[in-house]
């Protein structure tokens, strides 16, 4: 499913128009973005947790030639599905 396809679905269940809904999720997407920026965490209960995390510099190989590489140390975005997701993945 790609974004129109998405907005259309949820315009559909919400009763919106399709550029209501459309507005809405570009709304939400902004404000996860805004919250990753800040380092924040986002929680939604049973559905997503949105977090960062700090991930270390490391030395790593290169797989062709095996010589060490040092990795930088950056900051990753992690998801964690929550229990009403997981549940729907399982059915």
């Amino acid at each position: 499913m790609n974004r129109t396809e998405f907005v259309a679905a949820v315009a559909e269940r919400g009763g919106l128009s399709q550029s209501d809904a459309d507005r809405a999720l570009t709304a939400v997407l902004e404000e996860v973005e805004a919250l990753v920026k800040n380092h924040d965490k986002l929680t939604i209960p049973g559905w997503l947790t949105v977090s960062t995390s700090e991930r270390a510099a490391r030395t790593g190989r290169n797989p062709q030639t095996g010589e060490p590489v040092q990795i930088a140390a950056t900051t990753v975005v992690k998801l964690a599905p929550g229990s009403k997701l997981k549940a729907a993945a399982k059915s």
